[in-house]
């Protein structure tokens, strides 16, 4: 095995180091961010640098790409660069906000030896950079291996960063020193109280996953590994390896569009058949249940039934066959007539998700999907999908676009977390890789996932309501209501382990039935909310802590906020709004005095730009806000 070296010198915020002859210069958009690449006559090595406003050197990397049976060395030169500006906009209609601004300036960097040519690619935004490598169509060869591509982080400081050791698993707030052996991606590091970065991947399509783990070599440093050896055939590029910039953490959330933006266009033209919407998981797997479902659903402004793991037998079995169903005994008797179910749905106007284990998936896919798509099903959750390797992550991809052209949603569990797919294949509109209310998560989990997987796009997060663990370990009530706001997801899972009272089963005392759907006054805020949005704002931001954030439909705006373990006070401020504009606003928090199983509180006010509110929150409470032109 042979080995291709070479050096790329990343220094966000930092004084030149490298020689000054042959150097290139290229700016973000604002000029806040510059790009300054360095030919050394000595040893023909780019030498690259990133600088910002401030002189403070923050992080510099070296890149170490390993091939299998061609050499690079130090002979690696620069044989030309080209420069290039895009400013666009797009609309996304399944996103956190509707208008995306895409304007970078790239710069594109040629190299060769006598062996092969390689090419950097450098994009620089005002959210932060991003670079890839390409190798073109050449003479010899026509594909190449790839065994270990390092990228290495060194810093300045053992700075605190947010790490786990995958997608489902709590978070630790540690030094980088000493974050997770195959830490998730984005890494946010905390640089200062006014500099937070992100380190992740995006366009992650036909590659292996890239991860982070603590690296002794020299320094304080961090590297990234592949999940599997990769081999493509030529021409190629990789993922982008991003750098997301912002103030604090917050900010970074505002900015994570950045992630899309380096994915391509649509390639679905007519989009009109993708709905986003609220879903209620049917859990009695039955023709009663799906039918009381259906009627739930459609009373309270929902789009979507699933039927989850069970209703094609049990899932693990490659026995089970989605496409000759039969009950998975151990889940339920049934009995279900899931053609009636999909025929009832339709007669309201109301969706049928299937969920399909990745076993039945892998196997017949290709049979499945037109199968569902004559009985009338709209879209399919993918099950304990594979991750990691290029082979399976090529594998779903392919499978995604597939779905779309049987007009199909797909929501992708479970380790799986996104860098960017759904806006080339919009039907993708969300997917799991989140430790979501199935794990009962605490308030201050998911004041962590607020504001680091969340940064990666959407996530699934299957929102509790009634059930037990909502009191006993998740916070309150209204913090739950609090997450269809925070938590991003084109379909929005509520009622995760609820069902409504007229579905089969052992039947209770209402009130005594903490998982029986009740009639509670605030469900009127997730009947009302999207799970698309406009405008996205982050209002409060500290990770672990708190958070409240502010989303726009249309001319009105929804509110979430959740707390930690500390009581606080936090002023909402409401610039955001139209001014001139009185508005009306619906208030949910926490009430131990509100007589209901739920004891949440609605008070009704009125506000507008100038108005400033403030939301008490006790340990581990939220609150959710309505907000409507009057």
């Amino acid at each position: 095995m042979k080995t291709i070296l070479f050096s790329l010198l990343l220094l966000i915020v930092a004084s030149t180091s490298c020689s000054s002859d042959n150097k290139i210069t290229v700016f973000s958009p604002s000029k806040n961010i510059r790009l300054e690449i360095n030919n050394s006559k000595k040893n023909h090595e780019p030498c690259f640098e990133l600088i910002s406003g401030s002189e403070a050197k923050i992080l510099s990397g070296t890149f170490h790409l390993n091939l299998k049976d061609i050499y690079l060395n130090n002979d690696l030169r620069v044989i030309g660069s080209e420069t290039e500006s895009v400013s666009n906009t797009w609309i996304n209609k399944f996103g956190e906000r509707s208008e995306i601004h895409d304007n970078f300036n790239q710069l594109n960097i040629f190299l060769k030896n006598k062996e092969i040519r390689i090419n950097l690619i450098f994009r620089v935004y005002d959210e932060g950079a991003a670079f890839a490598y390409e190798f073109p169509r050449q003479d010899s060869p026509d594909s190449l291996i790839i065994t270990d591509e390092k990228i290495l982080f060194t810093f300045s400081e053992d700075h605190y960063a947010w790490s786990a050791s995958r997608a489902q698993a709590s978070y630790s707030h540690v030094p980088l020193s000493k974050i997770d052996i195959g830490a998730e991606r984005p890494l946010v590091v905390e640089i200062d109280s006014n500099l937070t970065i992100a380190l992740t991947e995006a366009k992650l399509v036909d590659f292996a996953r890239m991860k982070f783990e603590p690296d002794s070599t020299g320094g304080i440093a961090i590297r990234t590994r592949l999940g599997s050896k990769v081999k493509k055939s030529l021409p190629f590029q990789s993922p982008w390896r991003v750098i997301m910039i912002g103030e604090n953490a917050g900010d970074l959330l505002e900015k994570n569009y950045l992630i899309s933006n380096l994915n391509d266009p649509s390639e679905i033209r007519d989009d009109s058949w993708i709905t986003p919407g609220k879903v209620l998981r049917e859990v009695s797997l039955s023709t009663a249940g799906g039918k009381a479902a259906v009627d739930f659903v459609s009373e309270h402004n929902m789009q979507y039934v699933e039927y989850d793991a069970g209703w094609y037998g049990p899932e693990n079995s490659d026995e089970s066959d989605p496409v000759n169903p039969v009950l998975d005994p151990a889940r339920s008797k049934g009995p279900l007539d899931l053609h009636e179910v999909i025929r009832y749905a339709g007669s309201k106007n109301i969706k049928v998700l299937l969920y399909v284990n990745r076993r039945a998936l892998e196997r017949k896919l290709d049979e499945i999907l037109p199968v569902f798509r004559e009985w009338g099903v709209s879209g399919i959750k993918f099950g304990f999908v594979q991750v990691g390797t290029q082979e399976v992550t090529a594998w779903m991809h392919n499978a995604i676009k597939k779905c779309a052209d049987y007009k199909m949603v797909v929501n992708v569990h479970d380790e799986y977390r996104p860098t960017g797919f759904s806006r080339t294949y919009p039907n993708f509109l969300t997917q799991e890789g989140i430790r979501g209310d199935e794990e009962s998560p605490t308030n201050t989990h998911t004041l962590i996932t607020m504001f680091t997987r969340m940064l990666a796009g959407a996530g699934d997060n299957t929102i509790c309501y009634y059930d037990n663990r909502v009191d006993e370990k998740m916070g309150s009530h209204a913090s739950q209501l609090a997450k269809a706001v925070c938590i991003f997801s084109p379909l929005q899972f509520l009622y995760w382990y609820d069902k409504p009272v007229s579905s089969p089963g052992k039947k209770t005392e209402l009130w005594g039935k903490p998982n029986i759907l009740g009639d509670e006054p605030e469900l009127e805020f997730f009947d009302n909310v999207p799970t698309v949005w406009d405008e996205t704002r982050v209002l409060h931001a500290v990770i672990g802590e708190y958070g409240v954030i502010a989303r726009r439909k249309g001319n009105e705006w929804f509110i979430g906020g959740i707390n930690g373990n500390l009581k606080r006070t936090l002023d909402i401020k409401f610039s955001f709004l139209d001014p001139g504009i009185k508005y009306r606003a619906a208030v949910y928090s926490d009430d131990p005095s509100v007589n209901t199983r739920t004891h949440v509180r609605i008070d009704r006010i009125g506000i507008n730009r100038e108005t400033v509110f403030p939301a008490v929150l006790d340990p581990n409470k939220g609150f959710a806000m309505h907000i409507v032109p009057q």
